[in-house]
């Protein structure tokens, strides 16, 4: 009875295909992005209240709605950036969601991940959204600077992959910002903005389904990939060894079914959950070692991975669960949606014992 327990507080069942979910900042409001059977976008806000969800606005949109981040937005506006099955990035203002306050043909194919960094009061420098697409590109948006992106991160000619996964981190000065992108045949690239260059790369033999730092307003720390087929990573971003790289452990979850997220407590790094294909969440903590780092023969530092365990998990739905989201301010709040079009409100216990 230590452990922290997950339970279901509520649920509400929607009429459309979900597919990402966002606590709305300062708020007990939850946004659901998804696509009803018509094709069309579904931007759906319900609202916490006396045990209940209750849909306090809604708005329909042209083209399906697949991703979306209150990365990028100052903590009183809270803007909500959105990429949909057609390319588009769109940012709305939550207090009225039928014209866009910036929209921007950012790719050709479809939007499959979205993050943004620089607002919220979390990490430093400017605003800014990274969108990874079905054509293979990764391209940086300042919402301040029209139609043009200030980065694209493109794949060598004839080796264009799906992007499926993209994460900003090392945000912890106005100089120093990194992508992270992964890909539906297991590549992990990892892109310095600040020299615009490649700083390291691994295939992890399966498609990248999620990858996310621990924080991104900090020195690069931890570094979570999730796959197709039950396993995930964690890589200590510490330490870069020239040949070897990044020191990782890799772990298996989830009853050999996809796992489609991971996502860190904001109130302790060290503390994540995964979601996985077969209605299940898995909530993790890692354990660091007694060193980080050690010299090898070659003179060069390399990492020193620790542990993770299993703190608690619990199966909530007989579909895959796509979309989960902590409460940046409540401690063990978050929501889950999955394929069963289902909206899940879940308390986590006892997280501030850990």
């Amino acid at each position: 009875m230590d452990k922290p327990q997950i339970i279901v507080h509520t649920h509400k069942s929607l009429k459309y295909s979900v597919f990402d979910t966002k606590w709305l900042p300062r708020s007990a409001k939850i946004v659901i992005l998804g696509s009803y059977p018509r094709g069309t976008g579904s931007l759906q806000i319900y609202e916490l209240c006396q045990g209940d969800v209750k849909l306090i606005n809604e708005s329909e949109k042209p083209q399906a709605l697949r991703c979306g981040t209150f990365g990028a937005s100052s903590i009183y506006q809270r803007h909500l950036a959105t990429g949909d099955f057609k390319g588009n990035l769109q940012i709305w203002d939550p207090e009225n969601l039928k014209v866009p306050i910036y929209s921007v043909q950012a790719h050709e194919q479809i939007i499959n991940a979205i993050d943004g960094v620089g607002g919220l009061g979390i990490g430093v420098g400017a605003p800014e959204i990274v969108t990874g697409s079905r054509d293979g590109l990764v391209k940086v948006w300042d919402p301040r600077q029209k139609d043009v992106p200030v980065a694209t991160m493109e794949p060598e000619e004839g080796q264009k992959r799906d992007c499926w996964t993209v994460a900003f981190g090392n945000t912890y000065n106005v100089e120093e910002r990194c992508v992270c992108a992964g890909y539906d045949n297991g590549d992990v690239k990892l892109f310095n903005l600040r020299t615009m260059s490649l700083q390291w790369e691994t295939n992890i033999k399966n498609g990248v389904c999620c990858v996310e730092f621990d924080r991104k307003d900090i020195l690069m720390n931890k570094l979570v990939v999730t796959s197709l087929e039950s396993k995930f990573l964690v890589y200590d971003m510490r330490t870069q060894h020239p040949k070897k790289g990044f020191a990782s452990l890799t772990e298996k979850a989830h009853k050999k079914a996809t796992i489609w997220l991971a996502r860190h407590l904001p109130q302790n790094r060290d503390v994540f959950m995964t979601t996985g294909g077969s209605g299940s969440l898995n909530l993790w903590k890692y354990n660091y070692p007694g060193k980080r780092s050690e010299k090898v023969e070659d003179g060069h530092s390399e990492g020193v991975m620790g542990t993770v365990t299993m703190l608690q998990n619990v199966t909530v739905s007989e579909q895959p669960l796509s979309g989960f989201d902590w409460s940046p301010d409540k401690e063990g709040l978050c929501a889950c949606t999955s394929l069963d079009q289902t909206l899940r409100i879940l308390i986590v216990t006892k997280l501030n014992r850990l």
